[in-house]
């Protein structure tokens, strides 16, 4: 009997503490996406970008607001960094090492650093970015940001990356500049494969590729058209927005353009009129795009076969009608008909 009772008591402290356990991972779970949420809604920027133009050995400010969303006051480190292309969709790849620069078009190395700010609970502050460009820089494009995350309470300079905020600054530099952009690749996707022939037109899109050879960024802009016949059926903007989204010097660039409003059945055109650079160079495209259900292709096979069994019976039946009528010796001398 006791030995039963002391059983049922194991039993009762071991429920016990898994419940405890249960509770104290649930808590934690919780706790942990509180604090995530709050760090991911933390600090605003704005402008997200900016575009800025700058004569050799000449300076200019760029003024960046950041807004504190907490009910704290708070201080923020600026850290100036270069970035390169990321991926071909535009995202960035920020250099966060404090000791390297891009080996091209570094705009780090043009800005001034900045000292650590401290920002009212829900209030925002506008600083300025000093850039300047010394005078024997080449012309072309530069580009890096500047970030923005929580100093650490010791003073240290550490910074909580995934607290940090930032804005894009794209800098030209007027002169000997080269604006060369190639059309590499214009495709009719569905279900992101290349197709010029479909059975039903759903999930169709254009993807545009660019590799930027200058030595300046480039936003092309332009009109997407889809033509049946002579009818344009649908048309859409591309990258006709400000600011325009660019390709940085020496990578390429990705988009893509849903496709609408295409029919069942018929020959498509899909044109496109893309136009970049200071001289508003154009660059024309079009690709054809079949879209030919399975019943249309049954009804052609039958077609098609029914179409050779007349042309084999419209041969046999000349071919018998140009031999005409033979004529023959009957057997009692006379002649006959055959």
């Amino acid at each position: 009997m006791l030995e039963k009772q002391s059983v049922q008591a194991n039993v009762r402290i071991l429920v016990a503490l898994f419940a405890a356990l249960v509770v104290s991972v649930v808590f934690a779970v919780v706790s942990q996406t509180s604090v995530s949420a709050a760090d991911a809604n933390t600090l605003k920027v704005s402008p997200v970008r900016t575009d800025v133009v700058i004569q050799p050995g000449q300076t200019k400010k760029v003024q960046v607001t950041v807004s504190n969303l907490t009910k704290e006051a708070i201080t923020l480190s600026p850290i100036e960094n270069d970035f390169t292309t990321g991926d071909e969709r535009g995202t960035p790849a920020l250099i966060l090492d404090a000791n390297a620069y891009a080996p091209t078009h570094s705009l780090k190395r043009f800005m001034v650093p900045l000292e650590n700010i401290t920002i009212p609970a829900e209030k925002s502050k506008t600083i300025e970015v000093i850039i300047g460009v010394p005078r024997d820089a080449q012309a072309g494009g530069y580009f890096g940001a500047v970030r923005f995350a929580p100093a650490s309470p010791d003073g240290g300079g550490q910074v909580n990356l995934s607290a940090s905020v930032a804005s894009l600054i794209l800098l030209t530099v007027p002169g000997d500049i080269v604006e060369q952009l190639q059309l590499t690749d214009f495709s009719i996707l569905q279900n992101d494969r290349a197709v010029t022939n479909v059975s039903k037109p759903d999930n169709l899109k254009v993807t545009v590729r660019f590799q930027n050879k200058g030595n300046v960024q480039i936003g092309p802009f332009g009109k997407i058209s889809v033509k049946n016949g002579n009818k344009v059926v649908y048309s859409a903007d591309f990258n006709n927005k400000d600011p325009r989204d660019v390709i940085l010097p020496d990578s390429a660039r990705r988009w893509d353009i849903p496709l609408e409003k295409i029919g069942t059945f018929g020959r498509y055109e899909i044109n496109a009129t893309l136009t970049y650079g200071q001289k508003n160079q154009t660059i024309e495209v079009t690709k054809v795009l079949w879209v030919i259900p399975p019943i249309a292709i049954v009804i052609a096979a039958i077609s098609l076969v029914v179409l050779i069994g007349l042309i084999i019976l419209t041969i046999f039946l000349i071919r018998r009608s140009r031999r005409g009528p033979r004529i023959g010796r009957s057997h009692r001398g006379g002649y006959r008909i055959r």
